[in-house]
């Protein structure tokens, strides 16, 4: 019987981003993965996520296969690092990949902070329950009113514990 291996995180490659840019492939989709309205996104837009300054990017791999991607968004200054960007490749969603994914980066932001943070689009049933399943918690309303005070959207926040 073969043996299934746990999916890995590795440092993401610019080589892969029109792989992931191919994820979301309508509006709803790419508003509720990037706050962005237009779909796809192109690739040179996911690679240059990749390269702003205190961002660390990453591919979820299954096997040798790119199936996820995610980025850590570290603020030194604020001792925290925010989850971003978060995918599944769309025929893989429902396997608890998404899963992996937040508990991998989550893993990785500690390292770097105790403070680690996400958000999601409000209506998200699917990434809401993926994040809490995997260890993450919803921040109380009166945190959530004011870091959505500077933001398009009011957006549900979340925390992760190590």
């Amino acid at each position: 019987m073969p043996t299934r291996t746990e999916p890995t995180l590795l440092p993401f490659s610019t080589d892969a981003a029109g792989q992931v840019a191919a994820w979301a492939t309508t509006p709803a989709e790419v508003t509720a993965w990037c706050s962005r309205t237009e779909a796809p996104v192109p690739a040179e837009i996911v690679a240059g996520w990749s390269q702003q300054p205190d961002v660390r990017a990453y591919l979820l791999l299954a096997g040798d296969d790119p199936v996820g991607y995610g980025e850590l968004w570290i603020d030194d200054d604020e001792a925290e690092v925010e989850l971003a960007h978060l995918i599944v490749a769309p025929w893989l969603r429902g396997r608890h990949l998404g899963r992996a994914l937040a508990r991998l980066l989550a893993a990785e932001a500690h390292r770097a902070h105790p403070a680690v943070f996400l958000r999601l689009h409000p209506g998200n049933a699917a990434a809401l329950a993926c994040y809490r399943a995997a260890g993450f918690t919803r921040l109380d309303p009166d945190t959530e009113r004011d870091w959505n005070q500077a933001q398009p959207t009011a957006y549900l926040w979340m925390t992760h514990q190590p």
